[in-house]
């Protein structure tokens, strides 16, 4: 008996192990080993951090890399302040058919690529765009308003395609709160504010710790919405990892580029589940 549960436990985890080590595990190990080779000739290398001396001796990689980080960190926050009253309502106020309608308008952009999401946001921002045409209509511009290619659209894009991420794990802690819990704070005396604070974030904190940790994730590895958004001058770091490993051919400091973006989310993660007091066992769970 036990050798069959031992051989149904190893058949249900091969193919995490397998994902785990094939995706993850032997892919970072070889960026990480290509990213220590240093080119000395024509298919000649050295094991060295030269790769890593670039990055910091260039001052356009580390305000690349920095400006990512923190726009990252802003999108994070600013999809956190919009999610959190969308979430709260659908998960505690409202009933029936309107929740689930509610929570379908949440998916319903999901229902196509990426790209698709995209484009119609540079459709809307475009000097042609609604947007701009509204502007005018209202006698609020006097010519066509370009909002496209900067740092704004960028955020837009952002918020945009990972507003589901932060919903979703919000919506299932909030779900979990008990109504009496919060009627029993206004039965105190507590007001709003203080109900909020004290009884409502603290319940929903692994939500928030886990959304903000996925859409940040997200945001950071995002390439597509900062460069069709943001333009040829976005300044997005994994727009410099796409020009070394596709443009320039050179994998090395592409890699180094690679593992450093790891370390950074690695590390702001880790931060951020010590601030918050969170672990990671609770938040994922």
């Amino acid at each position: 008996m036990q050798a069959a549960q031992r051989l149904g436990f190893l058949l249900l985890v091969t193919p995490l192990l397998l994902w785990l080590g094939l995706l993850i595990i032997i892919p970072h190990v070889d960026m990480f080993l290509v990213s220590l080779r240093e080119r000395v000739g024509v298919g000649e290398y050295a094991t060295s951090l030269a790769n890593y001396r670039s990055f910091i001796d260039e001052p356009l990689y580390l305000m690349t890399f920095a400006r990512t980080a923190v726009m990252s960190v802003m999108a994070t926050a600013l999809t956190l302040l919009i999610g959190f009253p969308v979430a709260y309502y659908i998960a505690k106020m409202a009933r029936g058919r309107v929740r689930s309608a509610l929570f379908l308008l949440c998916l319903v952009p999901f229902w196509v690529s990426e790209l698709v999401r995209t484009f119609g946001w540079m459709i809307l921002l475009r000097e042609t765009g609604l947007f701009s045409s509204v502007l005018q209509w209202a006698g609020l511009a006097d010519a066509p308003v370009e909002m496209l290619y900067n740092d704004a659209a960028i955020m837009v894009g952002l918020v945009y395609t990972s507003m589901l991420f932060m919903v979703v794990p919000l919506i299932t802690t909030l779900d979990s709160l008990d109504d009496a819990v919060i009627e029993a704070g206004y039965d105190l005396g507590g007001s709003g504010p203080s109900i909020l604070r004290e009884i409502v974030i603290p319940h929903a904190m692994p939500g928030i710790v886990s959304g903000s940790i996925v859409v940040f994730m997200l945001s950071l590895g995002n390439y597509l919405t900062p460069i069709m958004l943001g333009g040829k001058d976005s300044l997005w770091f994994t727009e410099l990892i796409y020009s070394q490993f596709i443009v320039r051919f050179n994998w090395e400091l592409g890699a180094a580029f690679g593992f450093m973006l790891l370390i950074l989310s690695s590390v702001i993660v880790w931060g951020t589940l010590r601030v918050t007091g969170q672990t990671l066992e609770k938040t994922m769970g």
